[in-house]
C-alpha cells in the first residue's frame, strides 16, 4: 500500500495558521538582515575585484550578493504588505465601529419628551 501524501508543503500549513501580525513581525527583521547580508557580500566581490583575485572569484561573489540583496528587498517588501494590511484592517474596523455607533443611537431615536428641560434654577421669573 503507498501512504497518501499531503502534496502541499508541510509548512504551508503552519504559515497559514500564522496571524498577519506575526508574519509581520518574522519577515521585517529576516529581509532586513539578510538584505544588509548581502550588500556586505558585495562589498567583500568589490574588495576581491580590487586585490586582483581571480574574476571567477569575484562574480560569483557578486552574484550570490544580488540574490541576497533581492531577497531581503521582497521579503521586507512583504512584511510592508502585511504591515499595511494590518492597518487598514484596523482602520476598517475603527470606521464600522464608529458608523454602528451612528446608526444605534439614530435608531434609538430621541423623541420630544426625551429633550433636555431647562434647569430650574436657570429660569428667569419676570412677574
Amino acid at each position: 500500500m503507498i501512504p497518501s501524501i499531503d502534496p502541499k508543503p508541510p509548512g504551508r500549513r503552519l504559515i497559514k495558521r500564522m496571524s498577519t501580525r506575526t508574519k509581520w513581525m518574522i519577515l521585517a527583521p529576516c529581509g532586513l538582515l539578510i538584505f544588509s547580508f548581502g550588500l556586505t557580500v558585495l562589498s567583500e566581490a568589490a574588495h576581491q575585484r580590487r586585490i586582483g583575485e581571480p574574476t571567477q572569484v569575484w562574480v560569483v561573489l557578486g552574484l550570490y550578493s544580488l540574490a541576497l540583496i533581492n531577497g531581503g528587498l521582497i521579503m521586507f517588501g512583504e512584511a510592508l504588505r502585511f504591515r499595511i494590511l494590518l492597518d487598514v484592517r484596523r482602520e476598517t474596523r475603527r470606521s464600522m465601529r464608529q458608523l454602528t455607533r451612528k446608526i444605534n443611537i439614530k435608531s434609538s431615536g430621541k423623541t420630544k419628551s426625551d429633550k433636555k428641560t431647562k434647569s430650574p434654577t436657570k429660569q428667569i421669573d419676570r412677574d
